[in-house]
């Protein structure tokens, strides 16, 4: 029987180890592993890094020390420099970064001592890209100061609604850096992203669930959400 082959990589967004689980079993290729996905996203806690990365699945992990924007202080960079030292530490296959310019242009200095503290690691440049005044642009900078793939909507709120962006983007990255698509993406919308010619589709592929732990002063919210294992099934199989 001919091998199926996949026309782009499967990344999905997990905050946990079942997800990590859902996305291993699923068929995806890798997992960005973050916390609080409902702010963005942001670094998670290296004994969660250490419980994920024994599920066996490619491992990046988002590198952001705060919600918010996406330009930093010397101090917030040098904590984020300390995350990535941990994280190379820990063994991780990825690390996903981003910093800007007050004047929405990359902040090179700060992508430069990132990368160089993720020790040949792959780096991903995460939506943060969105935000640039001139995203053809931060490509080539990028790509310059040796990040892998870009995370991007194509500027728009969902990913399907940046078709003409990315397409734009993959035509100017030529093989130089990877796009990878990301941004509300369902299932349904995978062909007509690889019809964009993206590298990768990222997703969340998640479901909420109720928490009845959650009641009373104190308490949490009332829902909390996993990743799906089918909906990441689904996703795995546009993409052969």
């Amino acid at each position: 029987m001919a091998t199926r082959v996949r026309a782009a990589a499967l990344e999905i967004a997990i905050t946990g180890v079942q997800g990590a689980r859902a996305a291993r079993d699923g068929g995806a290729d890798r997992v960005e592993l973050c916390s609080a996905l409902e702010l963005g996203g942001l670094t998670p806690s290296l004994g969660l890094v250490d419980a994920v990365a024994a599920v066996g699945i490619d491992l990046h992990v988002l590198v952001r020390p705060r919600p918010g924007g996406f330009v930093f202080t010397a101090t917030e960079v040098e904590v984020m420099v300390r995350d990535l030292e941990h994280l190379v530490d820990a063994g991780v296959a990825g690390v996903v970064i981003g910093a800007l310019t007050p004047d929405r242009g990359i902040d090179r200095h700060a992508v430069k001592s990132l990368v160089r503290a993720a020790e040949g690691r792959e780096v991903t440049f995460h939506r943060a890209l969105d935000v640039v005044a001139d995203a053809r642009r931060a490509l080539a900078e990028l790509a310059d100061l040796g990040v892998r793939r870009v995370l991007t909507s194509g500027g728009a709120t969902r990913a399907v609604d940046g078709l003409d962006v990315l397409a734009a983007l993959t035509q100017t990255a030529a093989g130089r850096i990877e796009v990878m698509a990301g941004g509300s993406v369902d299932p349904e919308h995978i062909p007509l992203l690889l019809e964009a010619g993206v590298d990768a589709v990222h997703l969340s592929a998640r479901v909420h669930r109720d928490d009845a732990g959650a009641a009373g002063p104190g308490g949490g919210a009332a829902v909390y959400s996993i990743a799906d294992p089918e909906m990441i099934a689904h996703a795995a199989a546009a993409l052969t």
